[in-house]
């Protein structure tokens, strides 16, 4: 049952993405999506191209450039081999991985080599193990182990569960247990969502966890919800379509909730992943475009896809003068839309301009 699973959700994975490059309905979606957020142009803000540097420092961590490779699969033959290829794609541009769930691994030790993977051809790269809030202690540092984690991601699901027919129906223990696993692992503990966006009020409770980096993994990109649906004898929570928090509004709600943050979530292209870092994120993930690529096109296009991003990436900090990621969070920003009104409800005060905070 749960080879079945992890290859059914490569596979609707893949579809939901190529299905949705070209959707603009999260428009209509409370909280707006990327497109409400503009760099607000100033011609002479540019700076040298070879002065602008991807490095990104957060949580002890340096990495050498703010984009990574996000939670996806493992558990079977062919999503071992797609760790494997994702892993390659890593180390050749230098981004950081996090594998998919490893609790496949944790009920069955034999399909470790589906796992390992990833740090068999990322030996020197920064790798994220990555686990559910049911794992236990003991649970949690084998999964560390396996990998030899830089990192320890948990990641929180309840809308996934609830849908999935096999899922889970018990939450309320996920703080408790949470706060066991920072105790008990010796690497940092990153808690993200699957596609539905942590909240400020949550990422608040995570920093009193122990918790040292949050991904706010928010609505935009693949829908967990709709692919469980998808595999529902009568696809009856089809109502829950677009359940959730955009990436954006995580991170404007997030911000000053006592943590780092991470965003992924509905990232499409390099302009998303310099919105995300300006909205105060430290680094940006992706899945789905990368997913798509590597089933569709294969590992060499993957790997040109990537230092595409990187290459654009600085190209688009050049434009607005930003040396850092980090010095992305001073550009000026306009924000409209869904995520201004999602703004104003939620009392968050929006970006202001340079000019106006001196």
């Amino acid at each position: 049952m749960t080879v079945t699973r992890k290859d059914d959700h490569v596979r609707l994975a893949v579809a939901q993405h190529q299905t949705a490059q070209h959707d603009r309905r999260d428009h209509a979606q409370p909280g707006g999506s990327f497109d409400d957020v503009h760099f607000l142009h100033h011609a002479l803000a540019g700076t040298d191209r070879n002065r602008v540097s991807l490095h990104t420092s957060f949580a002890g961590w340096t990495w050498p450039v703010p984009l990574y490779i996000n939670a996806m699969t493992g558990g079977s033959r062919k999503t071992g081999e797609i760790n494997r290829d994702l892993a390659i794609a890593a180390r050749e541009t230098g981004l950081a991985i996090a594998t998919g769930s490893m609790s496949p691994y944790l009920k069955d030790p034999a399909c470790a080599d589906t796992y390992t993977p990833v740090r068999q051809q990322h030996p020197d790269g920064f790798v994220m193990a990555n686990i559910n809030a049911n794992a236990t202690p003991e649970q949690a540092r084998r999964a560390v182990g396996l990998l030899n984690a830089d990192a320890l991601q948990i990641h929180l699901n309840t809308v996934q569960e609830v849908v999935m027919p096999e899922g889970d129906r018990s939450f309320d223990h996920w703080p408790a247990a949470i706060a066991a696993i920072t105790q008990a692992v010796d690497v940092p503990v990153i808690v993200k969502e699957v596609g539905f966006g942590l909240s400020g009020r949550t990422v608040s409770q995570l920093a009193d966890l122990g918790v040292a980096v949050a991904d706010v993994a928010g609505r935009g990109g693949t829908d967990f919800a709709r692919i469980e649906n998808g595999r529902r004898e009568h696809a009856d929570y089809a109502y829950l379509d677009g359940w959730g928090l955009s990436t954006p509004a995580a991170l404007l709600d997030a911000r000053g909730a006592g943590m780092p943050l991470l965003a992924s979530g509905g990232v499409r292209h390099p302009l998303d992943v310099a919105r995300a870092l300006a909205l105060g994120a430290r680094a940006v993930g992706a899945s789905g475009p990368f997913l798509t690529t590597l089933v569709n096109d294969g590992l060499a296009a993957l790997i040109d896809q990537l230092t595409t991003w990187l290459d654009q990436l600085t190209a688009l900090m050049t434009i607005l003068g930003a040396h850092t990621p980090a010095a992305l969070a001073e550009t000026d920003l306009h924000i409209t839309g869904a995520l201004r009104e999602f703004c104003d409800q939620r009392q968050i005060p929006l970006p202001q301009p340079k000019e106006a905070s001196r």
